[in-house]
């Protein structure tokens, strides 16, 4: 495929959906921004998160090596970033990039210059930004949280929480609730062609953005094209038992002022295509569906059909 090198696109998310989402992207533009939720509290990331206060650096380091250059140079310093020590020491369990990029934030003392710097460093083709310019805390009410009260609904904080909880999360919020905008992310909000949301998991990756103010009404306001890509899995994890209509309800739940273009969604999440493109035109919304998922890894995105299938609908 040849990129178009005008068209811009911003991708909304994080973690590995995100990456899947940016690494068929490159494919087709050289112009991405990424925009990274940061609420994550777990693992290296939650660690360096509360001992130095700052956003977590996790999300953010998986979509810069998502764009790393194709070469030797680029893959060798995504491998570096990615690398994770092992042992039962202070560095167990911490991702080099994660203290490469909490350092160099150190040294600049500016968040977006910091990544920028990595994405030099990487050679990557697109820029990567934080949804906020503060760690956000996901709050979330969950049905049968406590194994013991099914039927109980509980508040539950945090992003690892609320991410292996067990119950059935029926609203979805963060702390603090007007946070601190990245004026960066909106502006490329602003001049995007185009604005994608997912995939990734939906409560903690794809549905915070559309909770953050600033962000939410960059995403009403732009002129750029918005796409929703479906999960591969709309029924498992956070959302447990959803179909793939009750995932558009719930973005018209979170977001009732902003419409979508395109729902993309592949063939597995849709056995009733009829009911799936009524609820995406109450958002506004054309549904597309084709083939995305990798033909020998169930629920991974294979990159070059998804690339396809973004093509075909940019185009």
């Amino acid at each position: 495929m040849v990129p178009d090198h005008h068209r811009s696109i911003v991708a909304l998310g994080g973690g590995h959906g995100l990456s899947a989402a940016l690494t068929a992207l490159r494919l087709l533009t050289d112009s991405v921004t990424a925009v990274v939720t940061v609420a994550d509290d777990g693992g290296s990331s939650g660690r360096l998160r509360e001992e130095f206060d700052v956003l977590p650096p996790g999300d953010l380091r998986m979509a810069l090596s998502a764009l790393c250059d194709d070469s030797d140079w680029g893959h060798t310093w995504r491998d570096v970033l990615q690398h994770r020590f092992s042992g039962e020491g202070d560095l167990a369990g911490h991702a080099l990039g994660n203290l490469m990029i909490v350092s160099i934030w150190e040294l600049l003392g500016d968040t977006v210059k910091g990544l920028d710097l990595v994405g030099r460093l990487l050679g990557a083709r697109g820029r990567v930004l934080p949804m906020a310019g503060e760690p956000l805390q996901i709050v979330a009410e969950i049905r049968g949280h406590d194994p013991e009260r099914p039927d109980e609904t509980i508040e539950v904080r945090g992003q690892h929480r609320v991410a292996s909880s067990p119950g059935i999360v029926s609203s979805i919020g963060i702390l603090p609730t007007c946070p601190t905008p990245c004026q960066e992310a909106i502006d490329a909000v602003a001049r995007a062609d185009w604005v994608m949301l997912g995939p990734g998991s939906w409560f903690t990756s794809v549905m915070p953005h559309l909770l953050v103010p600033d962000l939410a009404d960059a995403l009403v306001a732009t002129k750029a094209r918005r796409l929703l890509n479906l999960n591969l899995e709309v029924h498992k994890g956070e959302t447990r038992d959803f179909r793939a209509e009750d995932h558009l309800a719930s973005f018209a739940g979170n977001a009732p002022d902003l419409r979508l273009d395109y729902v993309l969604a592949d063939p597995s999440v849709v056995p009733d295509v009829p009911a799936l493109r009524v609820a995406a035109a109450k958002l506004g919304a054309e549904l597309v569906v084709a083939p995305v998922e990798a033909r020998r890894h169930p629920g991974v995105h294979d990159p070059l059909r998804l690339a396809a299938a973004l093509r075909d609908v940019i185009a």
